[in-house]
């Protein structure tokens, strides 16, 4: 497995903002204070932001219980502004993941087991 961390890559167009994550080993609650305040500076001065989010999981081992709470509060906070996240990867979980966040955010969430068919997704507007 590798090593445990978080690679954010942020790309603000007016009101458009992609948001690329590539997650490592197992996310804990110091990967999330380090993720809340860099969505929370993107989405900064933008009245009705849209958020479309690439997460790539294919080497995500889990998170801890702590990691998982802080997954959902940013879920839930920011939910009226996503409009699609592709999860991509590998495990039977991470589908089912992708199945359960649909309930917790307005936009689309989608599982991909292919990266280009994610981000051709992401690319449909």
């Amino acid at each position: 497995m590798a090593k445990d961390g978080l690679k954010v890559d942020i790309e603000r167009h007016q009101q458009r903002i992609y948001i690329a994550l590539v997650l490592t080993g197992t996310l804990n609650h110091e990967h999330y204070q380090l993720l809340t305040p860099l969505f929370a500076s993107a989405l900064a001065d933008i009245d009705e932001p849209i958020v479309d989010v690439f997460i790539d999981a294919s080497q995500l081992g889990g998170f801890t219980t702590r990691a998982m709470w802080d997954d959902f509060k940013l879920g839930v906070i920011h939910r009226k502004q996503f409009k699609r996240i592709a999860l991509y990867g590998h495990k039977r979980w991470q589908s089912f993941a992708a199945s359960v966040a649909n309930w917790f955010v307005s936009g689309e969430v989608k599982y991909f087991d292919d990266p280009r068919a994610a981000i051709a997704w992401l690319s449909e507007h």
